[in-house]
């Protein structure tokens, strides 16, 4: 695979690359760093690179050699070749924005969560933190600790069950179609990758609307290394189905609704561990969907949930809508990045 990076330095900075798997592409006085940046990512210099590779199947690298004699048509004026990077980096710049809204939005809710259902200082009928002022405290014998009157250790499935995908036929799987979530889609980070989706053919396939993903819902790996991942699916204008090996906790017609409380639940350090336990035993990491849905869970009262769920619902929506023009954005500089680079495209 080749990968491009963008080493960005001070005057005053030096960086060694002391490995021979990079190859470094600097610019001299008649190029921009900024454009040679891009045209490293444009289809048609991965497609000379990738010409260029030699070596055996598990090791194969770039011929440096061969690559330094590949042609390629570009500006050969540097103004032109930084308006070019310029178009292209205010597209990033504004992927970049969106992400760090989002990564705030996310600590935010994490914050909020701890504070009301960790700590234990939800504010109580007065408006004051409830532990911290006094609030009634109970012992729970399975917790080993003291938890707020009224609250119950439930499992997750009494909040939202999680079930299985659907099982595609492999002689339905195409290069044009509807798209499918598999395991490998979903990120580490919490987020779907949505450029490499595979495609079914579904034409004059009945398949249940249940198979169907929503903006909201949350989809989880069953199988595999990484077992127990999970990501939040974005707003998209394509149909996302879910295949079989991926869990789907399906929030219902506004997912936003009860989004916070599940993903912020999800993402305390004791539910990827339980995972981890539960799955453990086999050659090949595995949890059922039953298994999910029986991992524990300590249940505040519905009214609580129901405020923190209010409070961060917009902050979700923006969330999603951020995801979604961040893949419009992406779309639209892989759109323009070949075309600018071969002259399709001027930039006035």
């Amino acid at each position: 695979m080749v990968k491009t990076a963008y080493v960005d330095i001070l005057d005053d900075e030096e960086v060694a690359f002391g490995s021979s798997e990079f190859i470094v592409l600097r610019e001299n006085e008649n190029s921009d760093s900024n454009f040679i940046y891009y045209l490293a990512r444009s289809p048609l210099f991965r497609e000379k690179a990738i010409s260029c590779m030699e070596g055996t199947s598990g090791r194969k690298r770039v011929n440096e050699g061969a690559l330094k004699r590949q042609e390629i048509l570009v500006p050969n004026n540097k103004l032109e070749q930084q308006k070019i990077a310029s178009v292209l980096s205010t597209i990033d710049d504004k992927i970049e924005l969106n992400n760090r809204i989002n990564d705030n939005l996310e600590q935010m809710a994490k914050t909020l969560y701890d504070y009301w259902f960790v700590q234990f200082d939800f504010p109580d009928e007065n408006g004051k933190p409830y532990k911290s002022s006094g609030g009634k405290m109970v012992w729970n014998e399975v917790l080993k600790r003291e938890i707020p009157i009224g609250w119950e250790l439930k499992i997750i499935g009494d909040y939202c069950k999680s079930r299985g995908g659907f099982a595609f036929k492999s002689s339905w799987w195409t290069t044009f179609g509807e798209s499918v979530i598999k395991i490998k889609d979903i990120q580490e980070n919490c987020t779907l990758n949505l450029s490499d989706l595979s495609l079914v053919n579904l034409e004059g396939k009945n398949i249940d609307d249940k198979f169907k993903a929503k903006a909201g819902d949350i989809v989880i790996a069953m199988t595999g290394a990484t077992v127990g991942k999970y990501a939040i699916v974005p707003n998209t204008n394509k149909q996302l189905y879910v295949n079989q090996r991926v869990g789907y906790f399906d929030l219902g017609l506004s997912p936003t609704i009860k989004l916070p409380y599940l993903i912020n639940s999800l993402n305390q350090k004791y539910f990827r561990e339980a995972i981890f336990t539960l799955a453990s035993g086999a050659a090949q990491p595995n949890i059922s969907n039953e298994q999910i849905n029986s991992i524990q869970l300590l249940m505040p009262t519905n009214q609580l949930i129901e405020n923190f769920n209010s409070q961060l619902k917009s902050s979700y929506d923006k969330i999603l809508n951020n995801q979604n023009e961040n893949q419009q954005l992406s779309s639209l500089r892989d759109w323009l990045l070949p075309m600018l680079m071969n002259g399709q495209v001027k930039v006035e």
